[in-house]
């Protein structure tokens, strides 16, 4: 009876035994079950970290801030400065138009290497607006040159058309005209980032009726109407969204209606050719038209804060 119990007092200490290291063996792979899981998901985590970090968009609103200041500000102050020089030649406002474009072209350098001040090439959009402005103020101090030698056998009036037909001047405009629709892609690239409903681009359809017009965000309008300023090659002293609200004007108040005019480019077609925009409209109607507009903080688009 005895030996029998010592039997059975000697399995149980076997079986004991074996649970115990079972058990401890069990603890120390339930360990490294777990921190090799844990590892995983950290490393897991740190790539997506380093994903999204390189897919941060090149269009933040510092981005298109920095841009302004120095960029498209050094180009803006050449181009008023132009504007009212050719301003003064038509109105034979100026007792020395020579000494008017010598001016001009030594602005149009300066203004140059102000605006190649800082590297924009990490946002493509803005990389290629700074080119375009680089390049249109570098043929604008050319323009400007052959303007002044041009004044001195030209009268006010034939020297303003002498200009204007220029390949140099041509040229200057139309790299200007490319460089805002970049500009103002951009911009559109950025609002679609704070509001996915926005497209990050929109070309427009070869007709684009009015009333699909009325249902966009204004950044996409401002992109569109500078498509259609660079498609008739118009230089202006007015921005794009100066002609956006004159056409949001023209629609929401009938007028459009009652000319019987269905499409965006009836509208700009008229406004252009009547000369009935002006640099400033956007900030008159913009408190009526576009209080809550997503817009960046940029200083065209917020004059109140300068």
């Amino acid at each position: 009876m005895e030996k029998r119990l010592t039997t059975t007092a000697m399995l149980f200490s076997v079986g004991f035994v074996f649970m115990l290291i079972c058990t401890v063996g069990a603890f120390f792979y339930g360990i490294q079950i777990g921190t090799e899981k844990t590892e995983a998901k950290y490393e897991k985590k740190d790539e997506s970290t380093k994903m999204a970090a390189a897919s941060v968009s090149p269009y933040q609103q510092q981005d298109l801030v920095s841009f302004y200041h120095t960029v498209f500000l050094p180009y803006r102050e050449f181009q008023n400065e132009w504007f009212a020089a050719m301003n003064k030649l038509s109105q034979g406002n100026t007792s020395d138009a020579t000494s008017m474009f010598k001016d001009l072209a030594n602005l149009a350098a300066s203004k140059a290497k102000d605006a190649s001040s800082i590297d924009m090439q990490k946002s493509p959009l803005l990389g290629k607006s700074q080119v375009g402005y680089i390049r249109s103020l570098k043929l604008f101090n050319e323009a400007a040159d052959k303007a002044a030698t041009s004044a001195k056998t030209l009268s006010f009036n034939e020297l303003k058309k002498n200009v204007e037909k220029e390949k140099t001047y041509q040229s200057a405009s139309q790299f200007a005209l490319s460089a805002q629709q970049a500009y103002y892609s951009a911009m559109l690239k950025w609002s679609s980032t704070v509001d996915l409903d926005i497209p990050e681009d929109y070309k427009s359809p070869a007709i684009l009726e009015l009333k699909h017009w009325k249902t966009l965000a204004i950044t996409t309008k401002n992109k569109l109407i500078a498509d259609q300023l660079m498609t008739r090659k118009q230089l202006t002293s007015y921005y794009p969204q100066d002609l956006t609200s004159r056409v949001d004007e023209f629609v929401l108040s009938g007028q459009a209606a009652k000319m019987k005019m269905h499409t965006l480019s009836a509208v700009v077609d008229l406004l252009i050719n009547t000369e009935a925009v002006r640099n400033g409209d956007f900030t008159e109607s913009k408190s009526r038209l576009y209080q809550k507009a997503l817009l960046p903080q940029l200083p065209f688009f917020y004059p109140e804060t300068n």
